[in-house]
C-alpha cells in the first residue's frame, strides 16, 4: 500500500518536474540566443559566466539534497516499511555521495567545536569576573549580606549567569539534541 502511494507521489511530481525542465531549457536558448546576437567584451563574458556559475554552485550544494532526508516523516503511525520507500524514493531522487556526506558532517563537527569553545570562554569569564575584585561602581548592589564587608553582589549574579550559559551551551554541544521534525 505504501508503495502504490510513493509510486502516485512521484507520477504526480514527474509533470511539474518535466514542465520545469522545459522552462529550464527554453530560457537557457533565449540566453544563448541574446549573448549570439550581441558583440560583448570578455570582462562581461566573465560577469555573466561568474554569475551562472555561482547559481550552478548553489544548486548543487551539498546540503540541499541533504536537506530533503530531514523531511522523512518518522510519526509514530507509519511503520517501517513505509519509511523505507520513502528513503529509497529519495534516494532515487537526490544523488548523495561521500564527499558530499563528509562535507556535512565536517560542517556539524566545526560547529558543534566552535560551540564547545565558546561555552568553555564563557564559563571561564564567568569564574573569573566572580574572583576577581570588581571596581566599587560595581559592587554598590549588594543582594545579600553575609556581614558588614561582605555579600552577594549584582555582578556576581551576572557571573552565575555567565556560567550558567555556558554550561547550558557544553552540555548542548556535546549530546546531540533530538530532532523531531
Amino acid at each position: 500500500m505504501a508503495k502504490q502511494k510513493n509510486i502516485q507521489k512521484e507520477v504526480q511530481q514527474l509533470p511539474r518536474v518535466v514542465e520545469k525542465q522545459i522552462n529550464i531549457d527554453h530560457k537557457l536558448d533565449e540566453l544563448l540566443a541574446l549573448l549570439a546576437d550581441i558583440d560583448i567584451d570578455n570582462a562581461k563574458v566573465r560577469s555573466v559566466q561568474q554569475r551562472l556559475n555561482q547559481v550552478l554552485q548553489k544548486k548543487t550544494s551539498y546540503k540541499q539534497p541533504l536537506d530533503a532526508f530531514k523531511q522523512i516523516n518518522t510519526a509514530d503511525k507509519v511503520n517501517r516499511t513505509e519509511l523505507l520507500d520513502e528513503f529509497s524514493v529519495l534516494l532515487a531522487n537526490h544523488q548523495v555521495d561521500t564527499r558530499m556526506s563528509k562535507k556535512y558532517l565536517m560542517g556539524e563537527r566545526l560547529s558543534r567545536f566552535f560551540l564547545i569553545i565558546i561555552s568553555l570562554v564563557l564559563i571561564v569569564l564567568g569564574f573569573a569576573m566572580i574572583v576577581m575584585p570588581a571596581p566599587p561602581y560595581f559592587e554598590m548592589f549588594t543582594v545579600f549580606y553575609f556581614n558588614i564587608q561582605d555579600g552577594i553582589t549584582l555582578m556576581d549574579l551576572i557571573s552565575l549567569l555567565i556560567i550558567l550559559s555556558g554550561i547550558y551551551l557544553l552540555v548542548r554541544s556535546i549530546y546531540k539534541p533530538l530532532r523531531t521534525t
